[in-house]
């Protein structure tokens, strides 16, 4: 039985198609797979905190000198390094915005990604980190309105979100990631069902393979 830790970043509703494709994954997957865990936290209509001082001197500092000031500073980081470590998949609605990920998501990268939590020094050599979080698989669900963002492609260059996040996760430890891009959000409605028909074939060719 695998436990899934389900991710929305998008603040729009229900005309997200990053909401709408990670939903199709879910409900495809508990369909296969019925008796396995899925932990929700929608992060685009409840966003995280972004990092500030007391969080800084809090991920710092060694727990035995944290105050009570610096342990409240860091609990909900430790609520969701919890939470993200207890996956054994994540599957991510996290759509292109200005060529990257929403602010949201990149909120949400900077509370779980710690040293002592994801990633491990060596004492008095920093330049030697360890990820932590290994044996996961990730599936990211982007929508982005144009194509050409892949190797080759026109937008190359500009493509700040995929290697972005398998820079990242992979420095965590989480090497297996599979993205499934919804392309051209912005072409019109017969384009948008074709894609929506093709993101939904591609999902269901990898719940079961």
């Amino acid at each position: 039985m695998a436990h899934l830790l389900h991710i929305d970043s998008s603040p729009r509703g229900e005309r997200s198609l990053s909401r709408q494709m990670s939903k199709e994954f879910i409900e495809q997957w508990k369909h296969k797979y019925p008796n396995d865990i899925v932990t929700y936290r929608d992060i685009g209509r409840n966003p995280v905190p972004h990092v500030d001082e007391p969080w800084i001197a809090a991920a710092f500092a060694p727990p035995e000198q944290r105050t009570p000031e610096l342990w409240k500073a860091i609990e909900l980081s430790d609520r969701l390094v919890d939470e993200f470590l207890a996956a054994d998949i994540y599957v991510m609605g996290v759509p292109m915005y200005n060529f990257s990920v929403p602010s949201t998501f990149k909120a949400y990268i900077d509370q779980i990604v710690r040293i002592g939590r994801t990633i491990a020094s060596e004492p008095n050599d920093s330049a030697h980190l360890k990820p932590l979080v290994l044996g996961k698989k990730m599936f990211v669900i982007e929508a982005r309105g144009d194509s050409g963002f892949e190797p080759g492609g026109h937008y190359e260059n500009m493509n700040h979100h995929d290697p972005y996040l398998r820079s990242l996760f992979g420095f965590i430890g989480i090497t297996d990631i599979t993205f499934i891009h919804v392309e051209k959000t912005d072409y019109g409605q017969k384009k948008l069902a074709e894609l929506i028909a093709s993101a939904r074939t591609q999902i269901a060719q990898l719940v079961k393979s």
